[in-house]
């Protein structure tokens, strides 16, 4: 059974609400454009570090999800480690389905 936050990233990808990829990610964190970051659970350290970090300094709240590959089959790309939700509704609904 696929879990709803996975559908709702993939409606948020449609309906491009995402960035992907740390670098993308980190630049749009900076600019305060991102409401929640999900990051992989099988990120390299240095990454997970560098992302909390940066998002810790800036106010913006992470979720450790599943796996890269799931992250990325959600969004219909290849693997993905770091996804940033850059619209309200789909960051709050999101997190409350995570958080569940």
């Amino acid at each position: 059974m696929m879990e709803k936050w996975i559908s709702l990233l993939g409606l948020a990808a449609r309906a491009r609400k995402l960035v992907t990829g740390e670098e993308l990610v980190i630049k749009e964190v900076r600019r305060r454009s991102v409401r929640l970051v999900l990051l992989s659970s099988d990120a390299a350290e240095q990454t997970k570090k560098k992302v909390l970090d940066k998002c810790g300094h800036y106010n913006i709240p992470v979720r450790v999800t599943s796996d890269r590959a799931t992250l990325g089959q959600a969004i219909g790309k290849a693997e993905r480690v770091v996804i940033g939700v850059t619209d309200d509704g789909f960051a709050k609904k999101m997190t409350a389905l995570l958080d569940q």
